[in-house]
């Protein structure tokens, strides 16, 4: 067995067909330009996988950049579509799955990414005088780095040998170990090894990369991915440095934005890169990397009768300025220019004159943030650029930032946020458990001159007042309830484990049978929430109770064992 490959039993796996591949990847598409269809899907694998036509018209818009891009060559880019209603995911998998990674990287519910490999090539054989083919992997994984890594690998082979290369890749994948928080695997496809170790929600935020196996003698060796979705950061950001604390506060406060590139890969990363700035807080709004004007949700989100939803739209057609003229806050991104040596930077600019299709690069937004700049990293970061520090070191000193920074607003939070827990000894076996107290905002508010970010931040400004919009964001109604929840599982594993050391036994010899039966389909219905919920508790704790459950039915009158038995 692989050291680094789950141990775990996979039986549910060997009776599903496509398990191991559905636990990476719903499918693979192959979407084509047909001259009298326009975009159409040639070929979806596995063949068996149910794509709606909504999906799958969704697919083929998404997976070719607009006509204004005029992307030659290959592209590459990401996108992410709403899931048909109605559609039942595995749902044991994604709650194991997403119960140990991080918000972050937890398993999407009710939407679908796409990574595209997009080739346009000149081809005087066909009609249009043109190749136009994408390849797409689309997942519930928000692994960037590793799908676009992987598509690196297999779209330039598939471009040439096409759908039997297709079948053997998907083959491949469905060989490898699933996708378990907190391991290092190796994924072998098409002659490489990948390694790659899948984030946990125990690992410490900002930890080390991961480090490379010498313990393995594989042939061929793996090719180390030291992360699977991080993006570099300074690349995506480099036009808006300056603007950074701007944005960080847009992201946190889900305001609606819109990002206008001249193409899908710099939209796609920029929105991506801006979601994943306010990491570890899990960004609970919508995001779409690249959106279109066929998308299912534009009439939704562009109308003017209400105002803007919490959304974040990267977009490339022109057509789009005159559309998003009522948004709050519009990021148009231009060519990189530089001035000198250093990327010129674009300006804050009035929303009004967001008018023209030839509208500047520019940040137009009336915004005043509430926390002042930090100009001591950007003259780091702009320093590193004239001594041509690589970028991977630049991403690295802004991802630092950006967590930090992070950090330093929610630990007040996650401080009072664990004040609201009930004593442990208030926990007994005989009661249902306490509840949590309320989450008081102004309570709340009261600590923060003793205990707020200024502890851990130098940034200076208004953090009240920033804290107050907070909790009118999605993003504080996501991190309360996702807090919440996980508190009130630890309450009930604090319970049951209470249970299990009291003298069970010794209390039902005085009792009455149907006291008895009582005590024993309240523990059934523990047991069978613990088991759904995945609640974690001391090893053997969920037998034990088990095993005393029947031990005690075994002791009452036989027709009552039938009852208790059947029930």
């Amino acid at each position: 067995m692989n050291p680094f490959d789950s141990g775990s039993p996979r039986q549910e796996e060997s009776r599903c067909p496509w398990a191991r591949f559905s636990s990476w990847l719903e499918c693979v598409c192959v979407v084509t330009f047909d001259l009298e269809l326009g975009q159409a899907i040639e070929l979806v694998y596995p063949q068996d996988v149910k794509l709606t036509e909504k999906e799958k018209t969704s697919i083929c818009y998404l997976s070719f950049p607009d006509s204004y891009s005029g992307c030659l060559g290959d592209t590459q880019f990401s996108f992410r579509l709403r899931q048909s209603f109605g559609r039942r995911a595995a749902r044991f998998r994604d709650d194991v799955y997403n119960r140990d990674a991080p918000v972050i990287l937890q398993r999407e519910v009710s939407h679908f990414f796409g990574y595209v490999y997009f080739r346009q090539v000149k081809d005087v054989s066909v009609k249009r005088g043109y190749f136009q083919k994408s390849l797409v992997l689309v997942s519930r994984l928000p692994y960037t780095h590793l799908f676009h890594s992987l598509l690196q690998i297999i779209a330039p082979e598939f471009f040439e040998k096409l759908e039997p290369c297709l079948e053997a890749v998907c083959n491949e994948i469905d060989q490898w170990p699933s996708p378990i928080p907190g391991l290092t695997l190796n994924l072998p496809v098409m002659g490489v090894v990948l390694q790659v170790r899948i984030p946990s929600k125990a690992d410490k935020p900002g930890g080390s990369p991961v480090k490379p196996m010498a313990k393995e003698n594989l042939l061929p060796a793996p090719t180390l991915l030291p992360t699977i979705h991080d993006l570099d950061l300074f690349k995506c950001f480099q036009p808006v440095l300056i603007h950074l604390q701007m944005l960080w506060e847009l992201m946190l406060l889900g305001e609606p934005v819109v990002v206008m590139a001249l193409s899908p890969t710099v939209s796609s990363e920029t929105v991506l890169a801006l979601v994943s700035s306010i990491s570890p807080l899990k960004f609970c709004c919508d995001f779409r990397p690249y959106f279109t004007i066929h998308d299912n949700e534009f009439r939704e989100y562009t109308t003017r009768t209400q105002a803007p939803p919490n959304v974040i739209l990267g977009v490339t057609n022109p057509f789009f300025i005159k559309t998003f003229q009522n948004w709050p806050h519009v990021v148009r991104l231009g060519e990189l220019r530089m001035a000198g040596d250093l990327p010129k930077q674009v300006k804050v600019k009035k929303l009004s004159k967001l008018k023209t299709l030839d509208t500047k690069p520019g940040i137009y937004t009336a915004y005043k943030t509430f926390l002042h700049k930090d100009k001591i990293l950007i003259k780091r970061l702009l320093k590193g650029i004239q001594r041509k520090r690589p970028s991977e070191v630049q991403s690295a000193i802004l991802r630092r930032h950006l967590l930090e920074l992070t950090q330093s607003f929610i630990i007040p939070l996650e401080r009072y946020m664990a004040s609201l827990m009930p004593l442990q000894r208030s926990v007994t076996p005989w009661k249902t458990p306490p509840q949590i107290r309320p989450f008081s905002q102004d309570e709340f508010m009261s600590t923060v001159d003793h205990t707020g970010p200024q502890l851990t931040s130098v940034l200076k400004g208004d953090w009240m007042g920033l804290y107050r919009k907070f909790f009118r964001s999605p993003n504080f109604d996501g991190w309360y309830r996702q807090r919440h929840k996980e508190m009130t599982q630890k309450l009930e594993s604090l319970h049951l484990e209470v249970i299990c050391e009291a003298d069970l036994l010794g209390w039902t010899k005085d009792k009455s049978e149907v006291e008895i039966a009582d005590l024993i389909l309240k523990l059934r219905e523990k047991l069978t929430k613990a088991h759904r919920q995945q609640l974690q508790v001391k090893d053997g704790l969920l037998d034990h109770l088990d095993s005393f459950i029947n031990s005690i039915i075994s002791s009452l009158p036989e027709d009552l064992q039938t009852v208790l038995t059947n029930h």
